[in-house]
């Protein structure tokens, strides 16, 4: 069933296509803001590499070492992220998951209603990402105000956005990025606002999980130009690694849903259990359940204890290449996971890899990243670990 609302984005698809090619231009990066990506083999030739992070989570502990980095005047996330720099700035198309929604004049605040200083914004461009997801349980957390100054913040920094809106016609504006060639279309949904209410007079603020609406709303940015749809989705059991029945039904029917043959969404970008889940082929499109937290203070699971797993993640990269003909869908070439892990005491990213070759002893935790990543069999349809 398509609600009104649905009806009203229907009928203002035409506009809106419009609008979206507008704001795409209005919010295009600056060049000097990303090297160029070298030029390597495994980029097809017209295709591009697309890069994707999990939850950007800013307890007060985070929020305290950002103020320690910045000297005791301001914040400071850019030193947390610089050691994924390297893989995300590269990327023709960064995209990461903003959780949190942005306080103002040093109201800040971590769990349970979390208020992030709007620097964290500076950091994620710093960092070379080009878009978030902000669809999750605490975009409300702050109301319609948190919403407000949050996009506000992402405005500042160059960087897009898509899960929330200030105002009905960016609610159904549809976000596209440029990335080589392609146009990538952004969309971002969430499970629940944790019992916060839609603001009055605003049921466009967040986007919530609905089939149809996902679906209408990925054929509405086809219309609008895109060659590639990306769907965020926040979702699934905290601390499960599995994924589970809800993740795994919604996954088959969107990924099984086309349009004249071509399939509606091209990849599924998981997050919200803060861990790492599998990723899966699924229908020929590759479905990440779940990233894990990027940035988040020390973790405690539902049981009351510490939960080192709440602190690893992974970078999810997808090498695209452009279609054969005209129409066509743009095909995965290559497909690769990069596990992290959040050193609290460091307030530090960390990609395990490297830190690996650098001699760390973190292969115990290198190891069970990849074995929850692979639990799904995601090796035989060509997943690979990337450095």
């Amino acid at each position: 069933m398509i609600t009104r609302s649905r009806q009203l984005a229907l009928a203002l698809t035409v506009v809106l296509a419009a609008g979206a090619a507008c704001q795409a231009h209005r919010h295009a990066r600056p060049d000097s803001r990303r090297p160029a990506p070298p030029a390597t083999s495994a980029t097809p030739v017209g295709g591009f590499t697309l890069v994707a992070s999990g939850d950007v989570l800013p307890h007060s502990s985070i929020i305290d070492r950002a103020r320690f980095d910045a000297g005791g005047t301001g914040y400071d996330f850019r030193p947390m992220l610089s050691g994924v720099r390297p893989v995300v700035s590269r990327a023709d198309l960064a995209l990461c998951h903003m959780e949190t929604v942005y306080g103002a004049d040093g109201d800040y605040s971590g769990y349970p209603a979390f208020k992030s200083p709007p620097e964290v914004a500076q950091a994620l461009a710093a960092t070379g990402y080009d878009g978030c997801s902000t669809a999750s349980n605490h975009t409300l957390d702050d109301g319609a105000d948190g919403i407000q100054r949050t996009l506000d913040a992402l405005d500042r920094a160059g960087v897009r956005h898509s899960g929330s809106a200030r105002t009905e016609q960016e609610a159904y504006t549809v976000t596209l990025l440029r990335a080589g060639a392609a146009k990538v279309a952004h969309l971002s949904y969430t499970y629940g606002t944790n019992g916060y209410p839609l603001p009055a007079g605003r049921p466009w603020a967040v986007n919530l999980i609905d089939e149809a609406r996902i679906l209408t709303d990925a054929r509405i940015a086809r219309r609008a130009g895109a060659d590639v749809v990306v769907v965020s989705v926040h979702w699934g059991t905290e601390w499960q690694d599995a994924p589970d029945e809800q993740q795994l039904t919604l996954a088959r029917r969107l990924t099984a849903a086309r349009t004249g043959g071509r399939p509606d969404i091209d990849l599924i970008l998981g997050t919200h259990a803060h861990v790492p889940q599998a990723y899966e082929k699924v229908n020929g499109t590759w479905v990440v359940y779940g990233m894990g937290d990027q940035i988040a203070g020390a973790m405690v699971n539902h049981q009351g204890a510490q939960d080192p797993r709440g602190n690893q993640s992974t970078l999810g990269r997808f090498t695209f290449a452009p279609p054969a003909r005209a129409g066509g869908r743009w095909q995965v070439t290559k497909a690769e996971f990069v596990p992290q892990w959040f050193d609290v005491d460091a307030g530090r990213v960390v990609n395990l890899n490297q830190a690996l070759a650098q001699g760390a002893d973190v292969t115990a935790v290198r190891d069970r990243i990849r074995d929850v990543v692979l639990s799904r069999g995601a090796a035989k349809d060509g997943l690979v670990m990337g450095e």
